[in-house]
């Protein structure tokens, strides 16, 4: 029985690694395979513009808007250079690029956050290049109206928040197109990630128009630059609302047409998701919205709400108020913008462990004021919360270990025998008063909470770039040293020997041969996991020991024999 339970013990740990590998790859839309690495694929060239058709008017309850006619693609090729100007603007936090043509943000900077490969650089979040392609826009269908290929002007003004200023407005209008004009004001806030964005609709025309807004994010398909094979985090479109609230919307699900999502709505939002960084567009709850996601081109992909305006008299003007978040996956800063936003920061399938342990994690950084640290104190406090499940699975490997040279004696005895083996073995468990499955149900109830603790780590935008002690100066990043690697795989190594060894001499190898193997990814996770594990092992080490030395189990290292 003791075999058995040391081999259950250990597929359950092979089991929470498969999660933390493999499964979570296939959760977030790739493949299942070991050391994945991520393929780049060729931005298209932007898509022609469309020319809008005709739209009925949405009635109370409208159909399904017809997203086809948001013109595709961006608009590098839809206008000759002397149509476009870009407008560089700056915040505290954001350094942003407009487009006069459509007054689209084509770029983003976050000022507060580095670029993993280049750190005296700002991190790129929105971007137009031939490398990449990720931009907010929006504008008008139903009619030959002001869309995101239509050339705007700036309206003279500051475009840089000056100190002691708070707010800064920045506004595009559009010409007269097919009789209504497009006024596009976009309000930025100190220290915040949300802009706000006011579409005014002017009928400048001679008869009542029936316009639709729509805004969306144009995103190619390519993984985020940097992105590590080591571990796999969602990259794509998704859709929040109240009825089928939070829905991830995979690239190639678009691309074969089975991508399915709650298409219309009057609240909720779509965003574009990758690790550490969101983007999304808001419009208000009660606001009737209808949702798409659609390939633009190749390798080009959009999601979006259109939103009916009604009728717009001549001489009459309608706005819609609208907020566009660019920024970091800060659960907080998320939670107090919209409802469900923080979700975009995906925990996976163990979210509602996940959160808790956010919580207490950000806690104890208010106190210690150190990522790092809060770590280490995180697992701490785990350790002491789960104190007498642990002392209870370390006070039965304790007995076991005890009785473990009359087990080897006896099935030394009776190796001929195992049906008499096993009698006598279940004879010396009942005498000794041991149950050989004593150590594993209290070890398999904290598995779920520790590999939702790896989630928080590994999802949290706090650790990028954040420093603990020495040579550790970014907890997201692999230890350039590889101490932390080392010191793990010492003290995984140290927990095996301090276990009862299995009878079975095979089983004894693989007991430490496993050890072995499942340390060598973490010379390649990121410090701040590496950390985790490493205290989680040190501190499991110290309670076992203590609890041996009570129950008077003299200190025994039962080494590998290879032969």
């Amino acid at each position: 029985m003791n075999d058995i339970r040391r081999t259950i013990l250990w597929v359950i740990f092979a089991f929470s690694m498969v999660l933390l590998w493999d499964k979570w790859q296939v959760h977030n839309g790739k493949k299942a395979t070991f050391f994945p690495a991520p393929v780049t694929v060729p931005v298209a060239a932007p898509a022609a513009p469309v020319s809008p058709g005709a739209s009925s008017v949405p009635s109370s309850t409208p159909a399904l808007a017809d997203s086809t006619q948001v013109p595709g693609g961006a608009p590098a090729a839809a206008a000759p250079a002397a149509a476009r100007e870009n407008v560089q603007v700056t915040t505290d936090v954001l350094a942003l690029t407009f487009d006069t043509l459509g007054g689209t943000l084509k770029h983003a900077e976050m000022r507060k956050y580095a670029d993993m490969a280049d750190k005296t650089k700002s991190f790129v979040l929105f971007d137009e290049s031939a490398q990449r392609v990720y931009m907010a826009e929006s504008g008008l269908i139903g009619g030959s109206f002001p869309n995101h290929k239509t050339a705007m002007q700036l309206v003279p003004g500051p475009t840089t928040l000056q100190d002691g200023q708070d707010e800064l407005q920045i506004r595009f209008e559009s010409a007269d197109v097919g009789g209504v004009k497009l006024v596009k004001t976009y309000t930025l806030k100190r220290g915040a990630y949300d802009i706000a964005v006011r579409h005014d609709v002017v009928n400048a025309g001679a008869t009542s128009v029936n316009p639709q807004l729509y805004v969306q994010l144009v995103r190619d398909g390519n993984a985020p630059p940097g992105e590590s094979s080591m571990y796999s985090t969602f990259t794509g479109p998704a859709v929040y609302t109240e009825a089928k609230k939070y829905q991830k919307v995979e690239f190639k699900d678009i691309e074969k047409g089975k991508a399915d999502w709650e298409k219309t709505a009057t609240n909720g939002y779509v965003a574009m998701v990758q690790h550490y960084f969101a983007s999304a567009w808001l419009l208000a709850d009660g606001v009737q919205r209808d949702i798409f996601a659609r390939k633009v081109s190749d390798n080009l992909y959009a999601v979006g709400m259109i939103t009916p305006l009604g009728t717009v008299e001549p001489g009459q003007s309608k706005s819609v108020e609208a907020k566009l978040f660019a920024g970091p996956q800060l659960e907080k800063t998320l939670e107090a913008l919209a409802p469900g936003l923080e979700l975009v920061k995906d925990y996976g399938w163990l979210t509602i462990m996940a959160k808790p342990l956010y919580w207490l994690l950000d806690q104890i950084h208010s106190l210690l004021g150190n990522w790092g640290w809060s770590i280490v104190g995180l697992v701490l406090v785990l350790k002491i919360l789960f104190y007498w499940l642990n002392a209870k699975a370390y006070a039965s490997m304790a007995k076991m270990k005890a009785i473990n040279p009359k087990i080897m004696e006896m099935r030394e005895r009776l190796k001929d025998k195992p049906q008499q083996m096993q009698q006598e073995m279940m004879r010396i468990y009942r005498e000794e008063k041991v149950n050989p499955m004593g150590g594993c149900l209290p070890i398999i109830i904290q598995i779920p909470v520790f590999i939702a603790l790896y989630w928080v780590l590994l999802s949290s935008v706090e650790m990028r770039n954040a420093p603990w002690i020495g040579w550790i100066t970014d907890l997201s990043s692999p230890d350039p040293y590889f101490i932390l690697p080392v010191l793990m795989t010492l003290s995984s190594l140290l927990q095996t020997a301090l276990n009862p060894a299995p009878p079975d001499p095979m089983q004894a190898k693989m007991m430490w041969i496993m050890p072995l193997m499942f340390s060598v990814m973490f010379f390649f996770f990121p410090a701040g996991l590496v950390m985790y594990w490493l205290t989680n092992n040190i501190l499991s080490i110290a309670q076992q020991w203590l609890i041996n030395t009570r129950m008077g189990v003299p200190p025994q290292f039962n080494l590998p024999k290879f032969k």
